[in-house]
Parts: C-alpha cells; structure tokens; sequence
C-alpha cells in the first residue's frame, strides 16, 4: 500500500467558502476514481501557530494506482480550478504503508 500525503498553505484572503468548495471537489474523487482505497481531506483545526491550512491523504495499491489518481481528469481539473489558484506553498510525499 501506499500513502499519499498533501498539505497546503492558503494564500492571504483566500476564504471558508473557497476553501469548502476545494473540499467538495476532492471528496468526489474517490467516487469517480476507482483506484483510491482510502481518502481523507480537511482544514487544519488550528490546534497550533505554523501548521499547515489543509490536507489531503489518500490511500492506493501501489505507485501505478497512485499516478492513475494524479494524471485522472476528475483530480486534475480538481486542482486547477480550486487549489491552485488559491494556495500559496504546497507540500507532498508518498510513503509506502502495511
């Protein structure tokens, strides 16, 4: 298995309703994209000063899985138009999981 781990910084002014629809997109893809196992996403709940804003964690089979998830139309046209133009840094890993 493996974990795919994304966390972003909004930019300044970005705002709830921004950030809610960048949620909804994302928790449609695993009902569009077959190859998700696990999928989790949300607002940090400011439990600390330096956290990230948001996070994305997503489970899959394998590496192959995890890039049918990336380069999926579904995902891509998720980033483009409701992360993108709204996040400052971005930060990502994938991890091999039990």
């Amino acid at each position: 298995m493996l974990r795919h781990v994304a966390v972003f910084r909004w930019k300044e002014g970005t705002t709830p309703d921004q950030v809610a629809e960048a949620q909804r997109r994302l928790e449609a893809l695993p009902g569009l994209i077959a190859e998700v196992r696990r999928f989790a996403v949300g607002p940090d709940v400011g439990g600390a000063d330096g956290h990230w804003d948001f996070a994305v964690v997503a489970d899959f089979d394998d590496l192959a899985t995890y890039k049918v998830y990336a380069t999926h139309p579904a995902h891509l046209a998720a980033v483009t138009e409701s992360i993108v133009p709204h996040r400052a840094d971005r930060a990502v890993l994938q991890y091999k999981i039990a």
